[in-house]
């Protein structure tokens, strides 16, 4: 076995607890060495060994660490990310890696100049949901795809305790580059890059200065017909995956249970780690040529954040691409970056 990759983690919120540190520890090849905590000093009470810094230089100085993960707020990730390059270290990056194709651009040359490697963290490839489109995109029972819908909706009035979500002033702030990038990651790594983009953005919630509903529609010229949409304002939430094809139909509730699992402690490498509830199965509808519909309840398969960094290991201890690329993000940068021709939508009271 190679020698574990020694990483430092630049902050341990919600998604150093949730996101990183599980699974960290849970990869054999990997050791959580160090980590950022400038006020509250919590790591040591669940990894005892990892050493907490009160700064991004200290942990920086240290020369045993190989990988930095970027798991701060927006704004940040493009200055924390250089900052770890220059140190010598490849880095693993939160959504979004940047705020603007010039940025991400940027920060690819200068990994290249410091032959070091970049890493989109872009977990919710590895949602179960999600992969079991994936399949069946893949399997093309659907025939020809016609229309495709991946929604991310929430109801969550209040505005949000982190400032840096709903400041305009902030690059970054607002639901578009919050959950925008997980659900375009989704559907880029599927269909490529489209032709054409519309984009709408709305903000409805008392107070709030930033984007809180988007919808884009990503246009193919074989088709399909690509609609991406997310909400905080929505009390009934559709189907998240909605697709349509010349042979038949597919929907799915999101219904991918590892943030919950996680918050509750549950360990990646648990059995049930990652298993969605039967209740929860996507139902496919097939016509065969008589016209005959059949429906079918689809059991999703295994959801699994580890594998994410499983890619960053193979990637760094045998040179196996990483299955996010590049050109994905500045495609995904392409569409999220500021855009004259959008269309704005305002609560009215």
């Amino acid at each position: 076995m190679p020698q574990p990759i020694q990483t430092g983690l630049l902050a341990y919120g919600m998604s150093g607890q949730i996101f990183q540190a599980p699974f960290l520890t849970a990869h054999p090849g990997f050791a959580l060495r160090a980590v950022v905590e400038r006020s509250q000093k919590r790591i040591q009470a669940r990894y005892p060994a990892v050493v907490s810094h009160d700064s991004v230089e200290a942990l920086l100085a240290d020369d045993a660490i190989e990988l930095v993960v970027v798991n701060t707020p927006n704004d940040s990730h493009v200055a924390l990310a250089r900052q770890a390059l220059q140190a010598g270290k490849h880095v693993l990056i939160e959504k979004p890696v940047a705020t603007s194709v010039a940025e991400v651009d940027a920060l690819w040359q200068l990994a290249r100049q410091m032959n070091r490697h970049i890493f989109a963290y872009q977990n919710r490839r590895w949602d179960s949901d999600f992969l079991q489109v994936q399949q069946l995109v893949e399997s093309g029972q659907l025939g020809q795809l016609v229309e495709v819908t991946f929604r991310f909706d929430r109801y969550k009035m209040p505005l949000h305790h982190k400032v840096f979500k709903e400041t305009p002033e902030l690059p970054g702030s607002g639901l578009l580059f919050d959950l925008g990038p997980h659900i375009l990651d989704q559907a880029l790594s599927l269909f490529g890059r489209p032709a054409q983009v519309r984009r709408t953005l709305g903000s409805f919630r008392p107070g709030s200065q930033v984007d809180d509903y988007f919808q884009l529609q990503l246009h193919y010229p074989a088709g399909p017909l690509v609609t991406l949409a997310s909400g905080l304002v929505i009390a009934q939430p559709l189907p998240s995956y909605v697709l349509h094809g010349t042979q038949g139909s597919f929907n799915k509730s999101r219904a991918d249970v590892q943030e919950a699992q996680l918050t509750e402690g549950l360990s990646p490498l648990d059995a049930s780690y990652g298993i969605e509830p039967n209740a929860l199965a996507g139902e496919l509808t097939l016509v065969d040529a008589e016209g005959q519909k059949t429906t079918t309840v689809l059991p999703a398969p295994k959801g699994d954040y580890l594998q994410l960094f499983e890619a960053v290991f193979q990637a760094l201890r045998h040179h196996v691409p990483y299955p996010i690329t590049e050109e994905h993000i500045r495609w995904q940068l392409e569409i999220l970056q500021p855009s004259a021709d959008t269309w704005q939508l305002r609560r009215t009271a």
